[in-house]
Formats: C-alpha cells, structure tokens, sequence
C-alpha cells in the first residue's frame, strides 16, 4: 500500500535525496560514497528506455568540468553486495563513463523493487525525460506488479487520476503506433485521437504525411473520409472582396468581413462586430439615414 509518507515522493528530487522531512520513509541505511564506476550498474526498474545522444554529450562536458553534482541513488545487489543497482541517475552513469571517470559518488538506500520504481520514474517525470509511453508502460508496472491501482499512482507521481488513466490508454494502441510515439514522431495529443480506432495506423500514416495538428487529427478520426476536407485551410479572398471590405469598414468605422456562398450567386453573408452598445446604436442611426 502507498502510506502517506510516500506522497512526499512527488515534491521534489530533493525528497529522494534525503533534504526533506517527508522522504523519512526512505532514508534507513543511508549512506554516501564514492566507488569504482564498474561497481555500478542500471537498474532492472529504470523506466527511461531512449537517452539523447545530444543530451548525453552535453552532460559529459559538464561533467569533464566540474565532475558530478548530485550523487547516483543506488541500493545494494543483495546477491552481490560489493556492487551496487541505480534507482536514480542512469544518465549521469553514462555520461560519467564517456567522460571516463574511475569513480562516481553514490547514496545507498534500503530500497524495495516497488519503491525503485517509483523513484526512477518520479526522477524522470520531474525532469520531463520519459516518453508517454515510457510513462505509460512504468504505470501499467506498478500496477501489475504491485497491485497499485489509480488512484494510489495519482497520489505518489502527484497527478490526477484521470491523467494516469489518459496515460495508460495509450497502450492500447497498436505497437506500430506506440513506436510511433515513443519515437517523438507523434504527440500524446495525436495518439490518443486514435484511441479505439480499429484504422489507428493507417490514420496514424496520414497525421504523419500531411502534418496534421492534433485538432486536425481528431477532426480525421472522426470522419476520415471527409476528414482532408475539413482540414484544408480557407482559400484567400480576391481583391473585389476585400475591396468592397475595405469601403463598408470605412463607412461604418466598424471591422466588415463579407462571406460568399459559392460564387456568391447564391447570395452570402456581411458581419461586423462592435465594443459597445453606444457603438451599435452609432451604426444603426447610420443605416437608418
């Protein structure tokens, strides 16, 4: 069960790390060292599965020049206690064998497989590195390996609970399009437009092809065979309109916008907006003269 303590989990990294009251829970057998980097490894609960190339070299130089800031959180192998298991810090582990450091600073935590996983995947959401579904997929852990349900994940990672399950429907969506998003090739906001779609990959090809907005891509999925067109942008007024625009604007000293229906055969439509009634009342004694 996720206890009160634990919600702590949610206000901040500092909480992890021991600086705050509300990580109590956490801190039995604290200690902080600097070991060989080869005694160090990834977690089994590392919830981040893609680190960017262009992310991981900036962090190398900064650590080339001043070394690492804030410790790897580790916690013991217990079948081989001379080595230790991330919780929280993979990037700064790789980057420091980049830089080839020999040893790294390290806190060692009495931590169980749940409490790992929540921290690794608090850690990443706090500092936005988790892709929706790498997110998603460390929910659907939790709960299955764990018995968390909702509501529990709600109160640890802070979030709503219609956030987590708006999350975890993203897995739903064929692994075609989970890639997809797992890539960044598609937004949140376009996959789950495609929740529930038995067409969600051709559709998913389409929203790719044409560029479309995540509006645009709701718009599709609702109707894809009218979809495109209601997606196309309004053609550009001709030169009469925007004239004859442009007089009744400076005979009223109002905005005018004129609609035709068609070729404007079939009549249209004039609308002008005011800002006040004293305005409105203006115009109308204009007309009637």
């Amino acid at each position: 069960m996720i206890d009160e303590t634990r919600k702590g989990l949610g206000r901040g990294l500092s909480a992890l790390l021991g600086d705050n009251p509300v990580s109590s829970h956490y801190n039995s057998n604290q200690q902080s060292n600097s070991v060989p980097i080869e005694k160090v490894y990834p977690g089994k609960y590392q919830p981040r599965r893609r680190f960017g190339e262009e992310e991981l070299d900036s962090l190398v130089d900064s650590i080339k020049s001043k070394g690492i800031l804030q410790p790897i959180l580790v916690r013991s192998n217990p079948l081989n206690p001379d080595s230790y298991e991330i919780v929280a810090g993979e990037r700064r582990w790789r980057a420091a064998q980049r830089a080839q450091l020999h040893e790294i600073p390290i806190i060692i935590r009495d931590l169980s497989d749940e409490e790992s996983l929540e921290i690794g995947l608090i850690e990443n959401l706090q500092r936005e590195n988790l892709s929706p579904i790498e997110e998603a997929k460390a929910y659907r852990r939790l709960m299955d390996e764990f018995a968390s349900t909702q509501e529990m994940l709600a109160n640890v990672v802070g979030k709503s609970r219609s956030s987590i399950a708006n999350s975890l429907r993203l897995l739903t969506l064929p692994e075609f399009v989970q890639d997809l998003v797992d890539a960044g090739e598609l937004q949140a906001g376009h996959a789950r437009a495609l929740v529930g779609n038995n067409e969600a990959e051709k559709l998913a090809k389409k929203i790719l092809d044409k560029g479309l907005s995540v509006r645009q891509a709701e718009l599709l999925t609702k109707d894809p065979s009218q979809g495109t067109k209601r997606i196309q942008k309004k053609k550009p007024k001709d030169p009469d309109t925007l004239a004859l625009e442009n007089d009744l604007s400076l005979m009223l000293g109002l905005k005018v916008s004129i609609t035709f229906n068609g070729d404007g055969a079939k009549g249209g439509l004039i609308s002008f907006r005011y800002s006040s009634l004293d305005q409105l009342d203006d115009i109308l004694q204009r007309l009637n003269k």
